[in-house]
């Protein structure tokens, strides 16, 4: 009997793409190791992992969620602003509704993934979007 290569369930297969967009993400924001380890919900010592080749990744459905509304995020900051904005977008005091003065990485960490999902339906609307 010949053997059968196992591949990644779809779900591990989201998980691993998710995290690499995660991961080109933050160091494209400039996030510290504790802010992209915090926004994921994660110890720094598994953020450190999981930006390693090969991480088989075994999040929670809360983690997926949360990286899912970070891409989205991330491209409605791409398409709404210019690159250098929304660049620094998600690191500066914002006076918008959902931010009372406070960078918006800094509420969503705080207010979990609600707030994640404020944050992107507001930048869907600023864009046009919803």
């Amino acid at each position: 009997m010949m053997g059968i290569a196992v591949p990644q369930t779809n779900a591990e297969s989201r998980s691993a793409i998710a995290l690499k967009a995660y991961g080109r993400i933050v160091q494209h924001w400039g996030l510290t190791l504790a802010e992209a380890a915090d926004l994921a919900d994660m110890s720094e010592s598994t953020w450190k992992r999981a930006r390693r080749p090969g991480y088989a990744p075994d999040l929670t459905h809360d983690q997926v969620l949360r990286l899912s509304a970070i891409i989205g995020i991330y491209k409605a900051l791409s398409l709404y602003f210019e690159e250098e904005i929304a660049r620094r977008w998600p690191t500066l005091p914002n006076q918008g509704p959902l931010f009372a003065g406070a960078r918006p990485i800094d509420t969503m960490v705080e207010d979990g993934l609600p707030q994640f999902l404020r944050v992107r339906s507001y930048l869907d609307a600023l864009r046009g979007g919803m």
